[in-house]
């Protein structure tokens, strides 16, 4: 077994109490004073967190617009520079092997983000179909990624930064320059809240994450939480509701896609609540009647919400009822069908001028 990569923030996790597990072949803190505690701090504050698993890789050249659109699923013929767009990376069968944020930083130049688990398979895939004069370069070592999350996040930017970031629109980025280096600031958000995201040289990402969580109104917050943030909006994690078994409108991606794309799937994710705290996991059997319809991809308590969501794959000619039971193993949960967001109270997307 290969020993566990570590971020640029890794010892001050382990310095300022967070429980540290693997994921995603890092070692990464999964929570500090708890997930509950930092997930409803999110929802009603700001929290920090330490993305740095996440792989990033630079396409530029000519041509490199029209080479990378053959490979992902976002029109990028549509994106302008200082915009960024959501999709995946399919296989050859339409399979997901990834989703991905494309950032255009100009006319055929790209950031693209990956997850921290894909990375190496990613990269590799995109390089061996990309055509000669292309430049395309992994720059996830010499990169680090903070986000910043919460209601409070664009006050807490403005303050730690000295400048007005009110301009800056839901999916779109800026380079910028802060403390005498350049980093990305970029508006998107994975917990559903008004989020931010930074992206620069790994050197400087402890002085950056200080003057952060320096702030009052901010505490550092874990992966444990940010799944079940994530979770309450419906969003996907790759390897749990996304993998190469399904394609992006099975797991319910199809208003991102051409009409005519991915249209022979056999299942789709669909969305569940389940009365209680008691949770369905990752792997749970989904029944109709008696008879296995489907699996549970992710499910946790709701702390938003106070009872239990999840996420399950379930065949097509069922995922119209309205009513399932999950088999856990140890107890069987009655769960109805719902829509996503799960969480509707999120401030993401708020206009801010």
């Amino acid at each position: 077994m290969s020993a566990l990569r570590t971020t640029p923030l890794t010892e001050w996790h382990r310095e300022n109490g967070a429980k540290l597990v693997p994921f995603a072949g890092f070692e990464m803190p999964v929570q500090y004073k708890g997930i509950i505690i930092e997930h409803k701090h999110t929802r009603e504050k700001a929290g920090v967190f330490d993305i740095s698993h996440m792989g990033e890789f630079k396409l530029s050249g000519k041509g490199a617009k029209d080479a990378l659109n053959k490979l992902v699923t976002q029109n990028l013929d549509t994106l302008a520079p200082g915009k960024c767009r959501y999709g995946f990376l399919p296989n050859d069968k339409g399979g997901v092997l990834d989703d991905l944020i494309i950032y255009c930083l100009a006319e055929d130049s790209y950031m693209l983000v990956v997850n921290g688990a894909c990375e190496e398979g990613d990269f590799n895939w995109i390089n061996s179909r990309l055509p000669e004069g292309i430049d395309f370069d992994n720059i996830s070592y010499e990169t680090a990624k903070i986000d910043l999350q919460g209601p409070l996040a664009l006050d807490v930017l403005e303050s730690v930064f000295g400048r007005d970031f009110k301009h800056l629109k839901y999916f779109n980025f800026e380079e910028t320059e802060f403390d005498g280096y350049k980093l990305i600031v970029s508006r998107t958000g994975y917990t559903g809240e008004l989020g931010y995201e930074f992206y620069l040289p790994a050197d400087k990402a402890q002085s950056l994450w200080e003057k952060i969580v320096a702030d009052e109104r901010v505490e550092p917050i874990g992966l444990g939480a940010r799944d079940t943030l994530r979770l309450e909006l419906g969003y996907p994690l790759y390897g749990h509701d996304l993998d190469t078994e399904h394609n992006p409108r099975e797991g319910g991606y199809g208003f991102l896609l051409p009409a005519d794309a991915y249209t022979d799937g056999k299942e789709l994710l669909i969305p569940l609540s389940i009365e209680g705290r008691r949770a369905a996991r990752h792997g749970d059997k989904v029944i109709l009647d008696g008879k296995e319809v489907g699996v549970v991809t992710s499910g946790s308590f709701s702390p938003s919400l106070g009872y239990s969501i999840a996420l399950a794959y379930v065949a097509n000619d069922v995922a119209e009822a309205e009513a399932f039971i999950i088999n856990t193993g140890k107890k069987e949960l009655e769960a109805k069908k719902t829509e996503l967001p799960f969480y509707t109270e999120g401030t993401a997307r708020k206009k801010l001028d």
